[in-house]
């Protein structure tokens, strides 16, 4: 497996004002979540027992393509969004799928090849994948037909980039499943844009429920998540009513392949009458030596304290790849020394060499997450191209860990209210050992849960256990602690108060 060693460095801002934004009040109050230790959030210090020559080093840990690869061919699939019904028993897979205006004489339309429509693939496992023949609408696609959305009163549209959301219950309007999406055509009218769907079964989606919420032509993958802590949503979009929005030269229609983002407190409404996008990510000098200098989109996550980005550097007008980045306000995002890839281009040649999109909508399998992704074999600028959807694994919340050295170091956290329950590690210190101490306020230790009160953890799990002796750290449960982390060529992903 292919790690990146990264040096532990917190994001600085041109503008002052914004680090104030990254740095908790303290005590924490880290409620039963995973805590994520890649930047100083949770973590208030790290250092080398031998420190003049070894350091506690921040580890990359990119996705691992699955050998079965590619999954699904469907339509040349692209912009995918996976999730796991329980009910059913089945994995969705909800993608854009890219149909040839002609068949029977493939031509460019338009400069377009294809056009494009949302369905859907059914997995019992997450690697064998069925292309259903649903047949919701007969016009959409030939056998077998899975398309699964029309917009309401525009068949002739084109429906594209689904992304699902997970929002609280209040705006769910009684549906299991919100699929967020664009459309677009000749025609549409006030009907363009992203649009708002809902649908109980995640199959059949409402129609009457079906709603414009943003009239802009962000043609990527947008996505939503909702913000808990500010209790509203933010949209990652391209800022195409500033730029690309008049003439035909570079000078006049500006760079759109940017990051923006637009906030409402409102999911079901017009959110261009709250505000407008404002663009919160631009290429750096890093991206600038490759001539990455654009970015195609990055689709969001929100997932335990953290929105997690899946950015798409893109060198006009070939390459494209996916890079994971992170932010704790959903604006001002941390992305890792050298820009690491999060999942690497295929070998010259393969399904996967030139174009890779990967989906934060990743689902869990055991101690895997798992993540879909469309590669293409050929470049953005042109139509000789076909795609197809891949999958790669990574652990559990595994995305980043420190790592301790040959001759150990310590992690120490910030204070933080301990919740109650037990201490719940995911480590591997299968090499080495891991062994935690709980101090106070000052870095006093707290009698009983010293490192050497506990037996120290020689394995690799993602959930795992900490005592000491009898002792669990419930019965510290609503006092002050840090916790110190010491680690011998050991890997510390997360932690978390158990319930």
């Amino acid at each position: 497996m292919k790690l990146l060693y990264l040096p532990f460095l917190f994001l600085t801002f041109l503008l002052s004002g914004k680090v104030a934004a990254q740095i908790p009040a303290e005590p924490l109050q880290i409620g039963h979540e995973p805590q994520f230790l890649h930047n100083l959030w949770v973590v208030d210090n790290h250092w080398a027992i031998k420190y003049k020559k070894e350091a506690v080093r921040r580890v990359f840990h990119p996705a691992q393509k699955h050998p079965a690869n590619p999954v699904l061919r469907d339509g040349n699939p692209s912009y995918g969004w996976a999730v796991y019904d329980e009910e059913a028993g089945l994995f969705r897979l909800y993608y854009q799928k890219n149909l040839l205006f002609n068949p029977e004489a493939p031509q460019e339309k338009e400069g377009r090849k294809y056009r494009t429509e949302i369905a859907c693939a059914e997995s019992a496992d997450g690697i064998h994948w069925k292309v259903p023949h649903l047949n919701l609408y007969p016009d959409k696609s030939p056998e077998p037909n899975n398309i699964v959305i029309e917009v309401p009163g525009h068949p002739t549209l084109e429906a594209s980039a689904p992304v699902l959301l997970d929002v609280p219950e209040k705006d769910r309007h009684g549906f299991r499943y919100l699929m967020m999406y664009r459309a677009k055509g000749a025609g549409g009218g006030d009907a363009n844009g992203i649009r708002l769907v809902g649908s109980r079964d995640g199959i059949h989606w409402d129609q009457a429920s079906d709603t414009q919420i943003v009239h802009l032509h962000s043609d990527h993958h947008n996505s939503i998540s909702y913000d808990p802590v500010k209790d509203d949503y933010v949209l990652y979009c391209r800022a195409k009513d500033v730029y690309r929005a008049r003439g035909k030269e570079m000078i006049d229609t500006g760079a759109s392949r940017r990051i923006a983002t637009m906030r409402s407190k409102e999911l079901w409404t017009n959110w261009m009458e709250h505000g407008r996008p404002q663009t919160i990510l631009i290429p750096d000098e890093t991206d600038n030596e490759t001539n990455y200098n654009f970015f195609y989109g990055m689709p969001t996550r929100y997932f335990a304290g953290v929105f997690w980005g899946f950015l798409e550097p893109f060198r006009m007008n070939d390459y494209i790849h996916t890079e994971l980045v992170f932010s704790r306000d959903g604006v001002n995002f941390l992305r890792l020394p050298g820009h690491p890839k999060l999942i690497e281009y295929g070998e010259d040649g393969a399904w996967d060499d030139t174009m890779i999109f990967a989906s934060p909508g990743w689902v869990e399998k055991g101690d895997q997450w798992y993540l879909y992704y469309t590669g293409w074999d050929g470049p953005h600028g042109g139509t000789d191209r076909s795609g197809a959807f891949g999958l790669a694994t990574v652990r559990k919340e595994g995305f980043v860990s420190l790592r301790g050295p040959r001759n150990g170091g310590v992690v120490c956290t910030r204070t933080m209210i301990w919740p109650g329950g037990d201490l719940v590690l995911n480590a591997d210190a299968h090499e080495g050992e891991l062994t935690v101490r709980v101090s106070n306020r000052l870095r006093q230790p707290v009698e009983g849960f010293n490192h050497g009160d506990g037996e120290a953890f020689t394995g690799d799990a993602v959930r795992h256990i900490y005592h000491w002796g009898g002792k669990s750290l419930n019965e510290l449960k609503g006092q002050e602690i840090r916790l110190e982390f010491y680690l011998r060529d050991a890997d510390l992903y997360t932690f978390l108060a158990g319930e």
